[in-house]
């Protein structure tokens, strides 16, 4: 009896042990998960502490999403270290009241604060939400200089066959740039039931891409170019009619245009939807630091080696007001939310921004888990801090 005790507690133990270690090793991102797995990839439904956990490992969570690899550079753009930057302002109070992962700010391409916190660090990366589409953006004005796209006013039906004998046979790629494409869709993240919550599990007919299938079953609301509407799904078929266009994946031509030869310094992933076609309205992974080098690289107008990968003035119509939104102080250009005083931001759900002040040569870069998708007040009081970050580069 004595020896089966002994047995039983040594067993035990041995197990015990194991455990620690297995758990000191696989670290508390992993643990978190472990113990509360998301069961579905929805994430607008998973909690905050599954939140938390994902966004960081997203892709590698093998299990329910696939991704694709954006490979880094060679030669790295660097960010050398500027003198510090004072903010009239209670940073950690900021970021405890904001749930931020990370913070950076880019001054004249030095970095004058950088901080990290849910366990995000420097190389980690962080996944984007709708920051994605303004990357997305991109892609259309490169693969237009490279003679792939023939015209922003071309029907989006002449690139996406598959939406012929639809709605989007009077939509140019224009008005999916700047969301007026009159189409219906629902892009509330707390309706279950909404386009945004269950496009990408639709069953695509015809062999088409799942967000084609399901988009061109889709009616009109408002006649094309009348009124503006945002839409995920739409910034998706942009990244269809890219891939369609050029013959490539998005994340290749990203990899091969942006990427690499700006120097991006860490490895990105880009998720895919179960048809294997990324979703290009959403979800690049990326470190802090190169989200911000993707703001420097629109500061910079697209210049590599001293040339635009752009068309000439394609910079200023897509961050310029190309039409009204819902908000009398906000507009919408191309896949960019822009401001009165020339300012613009890219901006994902749960906090995720890159903002742009060409006048000031200024890039702010947030990683986020706010505790609900959109929060006014929060957004309202992390534009206060930026504005607090240029009267302090003002006061310099």
């Amino acid at each position: 009896m004595k020896t089966a005790i002994k047995w039983i507690f040594s067993t035990f133990l041995v197990i015990l042990i194991i455990a620690v270690i297995g758990g000191w090793w696989i670290g508390p991102t992993w643990r978190s998960l472990l113990l509360d797995p998301p069961k579905d990839t929805d994430v607008l439904f998973w909690s905050q502490s599954q939140r938390d956990a994902g966004f960081l490992v997203v892709d590698q969570l093998s299990f329910l999403v696939k991704s694709r690899e954006i490979t880094p550079a060679d030669n790295i753009r660097v960010l050398p270290k500027g003198e510090a930057l004072v903010v009239n302002e209670d940073i950690d109070r900021f970021f405890d009241e904001q749930r931020l992962a990370g913070g950076l700010i880019l001054h004249k391409g030095k970095i004058r604060f950088e901080k990290y916190a849910l366990g995000h660090s420097q190389q980690g990366r962080w996944t984007s939400f709708s920051v994605a589409k303004s990357f997305t953006s991109s892609l259309v004005g490169i693969a237009l200089k490279d003679g792939h796209i023939r015209s922003l006013k071309d029907p989006v039906s002449d690139y996406i066959a598959g939406l012929k004998g639809s709605v989007y046979d009077d939509v140019n790629i224009e008005q999916l740039l700047t969301m007026t494409s009159g189409v219906a869709w629902n892009e509330d993240y707390s309706d279950a039931n909404s386009d945004v919550a269950l496009f990408n599990n639709h069953q695509a007919e015809d062999g088409l891409p799942t967000i084609v299938s399901y988009m061109r079953g889709l009616s009109r609301a408002h006649p094309p170019g009348e009124k503006w509407h945002y839409s995920t799904g739409e910034t998706n078929l942009i990244g269809i009619l890219v891939e369609r266009a050029t013959g490539r994946t998005i994340t290749d031509y990203l990899t091969k245009k942006i990427w690499q030869p700006f120097g991006m310094a860490n490895k990105a992933t880009w998720l895919l939807g179960a048809d294997g076609n990324e979703i290009s309205g959403c979800c690049i992974q990326a470190s802090l630091q190169d989200f911000a080098r993707y703001g420097l690289f629109m500061l910079e107008e697209g210049r590599i080696n001293g040339e635009s990968v752009f068309p000439q003035d394609w910079v200023n119509k897509a961050t310029s007001k190309q039409v009204e939104t819902f908000s009398s102080r906000r507009y919408y250009g191309y896949q960019w939310w822009i401001f009165d005083d020339g300012s613009y931001t890219a901006r994902g759900i749960f906090g995720q921004t890159i903002f742009i002040d060409p006048s000031r040569e200024l890039v702010v870069a947030f990683n986020g888990n706010w505790p609900t998708a959109t929060d006014s007040n929060l957004d309202s009081k992390r534009l206060e801090f930026i504005d607090k970050i240029r009267e302090a580069i003002d006061s310099e």
